[in-house]
């Protein structure tokens, strides 16, 4: 009888230790797909603002557009292809709009 009730608890254990880790899992994976999916549709609003209009655009619009922060910003514009400005006043452009200069003096 003891055997039973050790074999019982032992599974109960198992079972809800598996509940809490699928349902840990679960949650990730799906946060996961919600951020993945707001990425997408910054990502085409960003290339939609490069591949438009001005070459350069300022970081700080880039953000405000997107409703993202600096760091996820960069991260995002990187990701499209696009470059900042050599020139650091904080511009960032696509760069097949922008291409790197071809010359070898230092700037």
């Amino acid at each position: 009888m003891a055997d039973d009730a050790w074999a019982v608890a032992l599974v109960s254990g198992l079972i809800g230790v598996g509940g809490t880790l699928g349902a840990t899992v679960l949650t990730h994976c799906l946060q996961n797909r919600r951020a993945a999916k707001i990425d997408q549709s910054r990502k085409a609003l960003l290339r939609t603002m490069l591949q438009t209009g001005r070459q350069w655009r300022r970081l700080d619009t880039l953000q405000r557009v997107i409703g993202a922060d600096e760091q996820t910003t960069i991260r995002l514009l990187l990701e499209i292809g696009a470059r900042g400005s050599e020139r650091g006043d904080r511009v960032w452009g696509l760069v097949s709009r922008n291409p790197l200069p071809e010359t070898d003096e230092p700037a």
